[in-house]
């Protein structure tokens, strides 16, 4: 998937724990290591919004677009 998740980065940045990030975000562990390591079909906005008010930073620093290297399939018109 193109859209690659860099929470682990800041985590790190931040020194903090998955635990932690989680507790503090109100999610589980679990759906937070669902979205940490892009397994995640969506994210909402709530839960975004809490990532970046807890990790002090911003959607960009957690989101990023990397192309996929896959050409894109012609129209069959």
């Amino acid at each position: 998937m193109p859209i690659v998740v860099d929470v682990d980065v800041m985590l790190a940045r931040r020194k903090m724990s998955v635990g932690t990030l989680a507790e503090r975000v109100g999610i589980t562990p679990a759906n937070l290591a669902v979205l940490k390591n892009g397994r995640a079909k969506a994210v909402r906005f709530t839960t975004l919004a809490a990532l970046c008010e807890v990790l002090e930073c911003q959607p960009g620093d957690l989101l990023r677009w990397e192309p996929d290297g896959e050409p894109d399939a012609p129209d069959p018109a």
